[in-house]
């Protein structure tokens, strides 16, 4: 027997009932009533679904108890009890089930994970790549597993100190600094979208070990920079990395930018090596956006690059790989090239060829620190600002790279220099 639509039965419903009654094809729905306003409502396609109605300011309204037989009458019950609690205190059930949902549902996309996540989106259309890629997988390596689930509300100083001092243990003081940092952003981020009030790294200030920064090994002395010229005149292993060598000390650019030089790059005429700004370490914006950086060449370094020509002038690298043309001399290289020659990690790296300049450039030869910082690519602020690369700076810096090859031939060939006093 089918009952009516609106059925009406004073006895609470029994799982058989809920279980064989079925709703006539030719009907929208039948209600079976349990009791206390709740009924079971089931439709042709078989479906049934728990409801309790109740009335709110006045409004008849209903609210959603489950499906049967997932939620069997025994737990719809006690769902229709809390609600009546709630609406008791003068609550709609229905409304606060929708507050609670919102809730739920910011708590999720408000975690720390989430936040920082949102933070990387927004910012690394500006950042490069390489610093993008670095930072996200900084943090979900040593952050996201202890804190990211957390809503970044909750994260307190003390559960983010304990991550970061997972990060210290292992003997990596300055990547602890560096996360540190990094977490600070996400707070602030959270802070404007409002996901956050506060920022507790920023109370993390000096809770960590402290570290010293390194730099990088270099040659500051005038006699040792020349020895370091001899010996990369006397390197006897493959002439195209002797030639990286003694151009990553008379152009001091950047590792990746000699060792990754292209043909394309080099004007014999104009005496002048173009680095395209893509190439360059800048933002994104930088990358797109801005203008190459010159190199001017001074004689030695044309003699250099003229006489590589017969050997890799075919290819698309200056200094192509050993194993393959298509990609560039790797970094490993030169480095294995300085030890060979006695110069270990604690003296010279390819990289302190750029502080060699510089340091001999300001102490010995008196050429202004903003005509270096020009040619190391170096952004600066004031009134130079982004004028490095126009024509009348130019000059400047033409007649720097020209004194510089000089004094380091000099420095090669022995001359005579006063050794520069230890700090």
């Amino acid at each position: 027997m089918v009952p009516n639509t609106e059925a009406c039965s004073p006895m609470a419903l029994t799982d058989i009932e809920c279980k064989n009654v079925t709703c006539p094809p030719e009907q929208k729905r039948i209600r079976l009533t349990d009791g206390g306003g709740m009924y079971l409502e089931i439709a042709p396609n078989g479906s049934k679904r728990w409801f309790w109605k109740y009335y709110f300011s006045g409004k008849e309204k209903r609210l959603a108890l489950g499906s049967y037989p997932d939620t069997n009458a025994k737990a719809a019950r006690l769902k229709r009890d809390e609600a009546r609690l709630l609406h008791q205190t003068g609550v709609d059930p229905a409304q606060q089930r929708t507050v609670d949902k919102l809730q739920r549902k910011a708590a999720h996309i408000n975690t720390f994970e989430a936040v920082a996540k949102d933070y990387h989106g927004t910012k690394s259309a500006d950042w490069s790549d390489h610093y993008g890629k670095r930072w996200l997988a900084r943090l979900e390596k040593d952050v996201f597993p202890w804190i990211g689930k957390m809503p970044i509300a909750e994260v307190k100083a003390p559960a983010l100190l304990a991550t970061l001092r997972r990060v210290e243990a292992r003997g990596v003081k300055e990547l602890a600094h560096s996360l540190r940092e990094a977490c600070g952003q996400v707070f602030k981020h959270g802070n404007q979208i409002g996901a956050c009030e506060h920022n507790p790294a920023i109370t993390l200030q000096g809770a960590l070990k402290p570290y010293q920064v390194k730099h990088m090994a270099a040659v500051l002395d005038p006699v040792k920079a020349g020895e370091l010229m001899r010996a990369i005149g006397g390197y006897s292993g493959q002439p195209t990395t002797r030639a990286a060598l003694e151009l990553s000390a008379l152009v001091f650019q950047r590792p990746i930018n000699v060792r990754a030089m292209e043909w394309a790059w080099i004007d014999f005429e104009g005496a002048m090596i173009s680095i395209p700004a893509a190439d360059m370490k800048r933002k994104k914006a930088g990358k797109i956006n801005g203008r190459p950086h010159f190199v001017p060449m001074a004689p030695r370094v044309v003699e250099i690059l003229q006489n590589l020509t017969p050997l890799t002038g075919h290819g698309r690298f200056v200094f192509p790989s050993l194993l393959t043309g298509e990609r560039p001399m790797s970094d490993n290289t030169l480095r294995t090239a300085l030890r060979r020659m006695g110069f270990d990690n604690d003296e010279i790296s390819p990289h302190g060829f750029r502080a060699m300049a510089r340091t001999l450039m300001v102490e010995r030869l008196n050429i202004h620190p903003d005509v270096i910082e020009a040619q190391l690519a170096h952004g600066k602020s004031g009134p130079l600002g982004m004028a490095y690369d126009r024509p009348e700076f130019m000059d400047q810096r033409r007649q720097m790279m020209n004194i510089w090859a000089d004094y380091l031939g000099q420095l090669q060939a022995g001359a005579q220099v006063i050794p520069m006093k230890a700090a």
